[in-house]
């Protein structure tokens, strides 16, 4: 998610200095180019985390559960609606991918234009709920260090140990 998140703040920065003040980019073919290197950057930067994030969202979830209502940030449920619905996105643009490549033919590999074009296409629908998750990724994290920073209702209140007064004896 840091990767990401870093990304997106070196896309912001490269498409505040190659596009006018209205948004228009000053040179058309470069900005797409440069935009679909970002698609592939965030797409590699989301797979190793891909395969766990329905675990990690059903973690969350059931911490927030169990979280006292004043630790609880309210934004919190919303940013996990849209982890939630950004990686059903992802799952089903993925399957579509798979369906894609495997209808490309025998001689579309990695580097020629028909599969690289597919590809590029597949990270551009991408590319929004990736970045939905690099936005509110770290949700997940701030809910898990609040639960692990809430006293458990299970555990009683840790007693202080007595004071060792023999060895002041000595």
């Amino acid at each position: 998610m840091r990767d990401s998140k870093k990304i997106l703040d070196a896309w912001d920065a490269y498409s505040d200095e190659h596009t006018d003040l209205d948004g228009w980019p000053h040179d058309d073919h470069a900005y797409g180019m440069r935009a679909s290197q970002r698609d592939a950057d965030t797409a590699a930067a989301f797979e190793p985390l891909r395969y766990g994030a329905r675990h990690l969202l059903a973690t969350a979830e059931s911490q927030l559960t169990q979280l006292p209502g004043y630790t609880v940030q309210a934004r919190w449920v919303n940013q996990l609606g849209v982890l939630r619905d950004a990686l059903d996105q992802l799952d089903e643009l993925n399957a579509e991918w798979l369906t894609t490549r495997d209808a490309l033919p025998a001689t579309s590999v990695p580097g020629t234009p028909d599969f690289d074009d597919a590809l590029a296409e597949h990270h551009a629908e991408s590319w929004s709920y990736l970045d939905d998750w690099a936005m509110h990724g770290t949700a997940v994290r701030e809910i898990d260090t609040a639960a692990r920073k809430a006293r458990s209702p299970l555990a009683p209140v840790p007693a202080r140990a007595p004071a060792r007064r023999a060895a002041a004896r000595k």
